[in-house]
């Protein structure tokens, strides 16, 4: 009995080791291959915005690539395409033109292709665009999973009107809003739902933001850590100037003088004066 026992024991340690060797075989053997390592169910986008940063010329997305194989010592390179068709995003206009081939470091299971987004473009204040970039196989990996070879990078510098507005503030405009967050540093308020206790700050912030319109050259020369200053659209004239930061000098904003009241107002979007 012990015989047949010690036999049974024996059997099935032989039938485990072989079992382990032909699953180490077979992960050796596999090819190495790369996909993005973005989705979210079936989601493969990566979305930026501009919005809350106007003070920035640049800025860079690093793009997750992930490793399906064996690491190894040495250093080993993939592919990339961007799919112009599909893409809006223009390349030196909107983003910096990527690399054909990238780096994937000896014994790193992930690497990250660095999209380098322009934020000078004054069309991103109006609609996202977006890049499409693509894996493609090289001499050192494949790209065997078609459904994770794909990633889109969507980016704008657009503002929507938020849901709190209407009850601190009127006449939404994107330049209006543009310019709230720049005097005051909120992106979001309240909407008076805690019985009015929230209402002194907020009314505080709308305060900052009047001050503010109502003599912006005062606001440029008292808030110079800003960066912000006021250029002369025609050197000379001073009917008109440019608002912007010297972060970011190719983003202006009209201030016009109303010629009727001898008042400056800022325009927006829509030509408008920003009341």
């Amino acid at each position: 009995m012990r015989t047949i026992k010690s036999y049974i024991i024996i059997i099935l340690l032989l039938l485990s080791i072989a079992s382990c060797k032909k699953a180490e075989e077979m992960v050796f053997s596999n090819e190495a291959n790369v996909y993005f390592d973005i989705y979210n169910g079936d989601k493969d986008s990566l979305v930026r915005t501009f919005a809350y940063t106007p003070t920035k010329a640049q800025d860079t997305l690093l793009l997750p690539v992930r490793l399906s194989g064996i690491r190894t010592s040495v250093a080993r390179t993939y592919n990339v395409r961007v799919e112009s068709d599909s893409s809006t995003a223009i390349p030196e206009q909107h983003y910096q033109p990527l690399k054909s081939t990238y780096t994937m470091p000896a014994d790193a299971g992930t690497a990250y292709i660095p999209v380098i987004m322009y934020n000078k473009d004054k069309i991103l204040e109006e609609k996202s665009v977006s890049i499409i970039i693509k894996l493609i196989a090289s001499d050192d990996f494949g790209v065997k999973n078609p459904t994770m070879l794909r990633a889109k990078v969507v980016f704008s510098a657009k503002l929507e009107k938020p849901d709190w507005w209407d009850t601190w503030l009127t006449n939404y405009s994107r330049t209006k809003h543009e310019l709230f967050y720049i005097t005051t540093g909120q992106t979001s308020m309240t909407t008076g739902s805690q019985g009015g206790l929230d209402a002194p700050k907020n009314l505080y912030y709308t305060g900052l933001l009047t001050i503010m319109m109502n003599n912006p050259f005062n606001w440029v020369t008292k808030n110079v850590a800003k960066g912000y200053v006021l250029e002369e659209v025609t050197p000379g004239n001073s009917d008109s100037y440019y608002f912007f930061n010297t972060g970011n000098p190719s983003k202006k904003t009209l201030l016009r003088k109303n010629t009727q009241t001898g008042k400056y107002y800022f325009i927006d979007e829509n030509g408008k004066e920003v009341i």
